[in-house]
């Protein structure tokens, strides 16, 4: 059988694999937005990723000045660069959003989450469990005769791998807070002395990332 001749300007990939490409490899993001704490900023702000067809991977959400009512949404997301550029523009562009940026892209950064385990304790069981607790530093916040709920903090790494050690001593139930994270050195906050860029990138203003037309 003769080998297919393909024609300038045509590819050996398969027919099925129809993915744009053009806008780069997805990565993980981690994203810092402070917003007023008022009715619907929440919502507008997952609109914008929804807009695009992006999970979120990991949502928290807090007030952190109460003076200001500011609140901090950390937001743990996949997409390619240039996406991300894009959302990042259009929620600076909010009104009620006062900073947005890319903690992935800062540099050296601190993340943690917390997450609580319910998990069976009986017999060696339960002696298994509280050795590897022990070993991961998890603690235990409340025990009867028949379970324990630990306590964990960590990266989500070290909560994966804790989880995974507790499902066949039987976990029943886990808790999980999502990332909250922030840059090392001399970078800070809204209201610390050291200035941040909202965003740095050159996401294409003809492209304009549209907002969620829900409550």
């Amino acid at each position: 059988m003769n080998a297919l001749k393909l024609k300038d300007g045509t590819s050996r990939k398969s027919a099925y694999d129809l993915r744009d490409t053009r806008h780069g490899r997805e990565q993980v993001h981690t994203l810092i937005v402070v917003v007023d704490n008022e009715a619907g900023v929440l919502a507008r702000v997952i609109g914008l990723f929804s807009a695009r067809g992006y999970n979120i991977e990991s949502l928290t959400v807090a007030e952190v000045d109460h003076q200001g009512h500011q609140s901090r949404i950390t937001i743990v997301t996949s997409g390619s660069q240039n996406v991300i550029e894009q959302i990042m523009a259009q929620l600076d562009r909010m009104i009620p959003v006062h900073e947005v940026y890319d903690l992935s892209g800062e540099g050296p950064a601190v993340e943690r989450e917390l997450a609580l385990l319910k998990v069976r304790g009986q017999g060696n069981n339960r002696v298994e469990a509280l050795r590897l607790a022990d070993i991961f530093r998890a603690r235990v916040v409340d025990s009867t005769i028949e379970s324990f709920i630990f306590e964990i903090t960590g990266t989500t790494e070290k909560i994966d791998a804790f989880t995974d050690l507790m499902r066949p001593l039987g976990l029943i139930e886990i808790a999980r807070t999502g990332i909250a994270g922030m840059s090392r050195g001399q970078h800070s906050g809204p209201w610390g002395e050291t200035g941040r860029v909202a965003w740095s990138g050159s996401a294409a203003e003809d492209d304009p990332v549209e907002e969620s037309s829900g409550p």
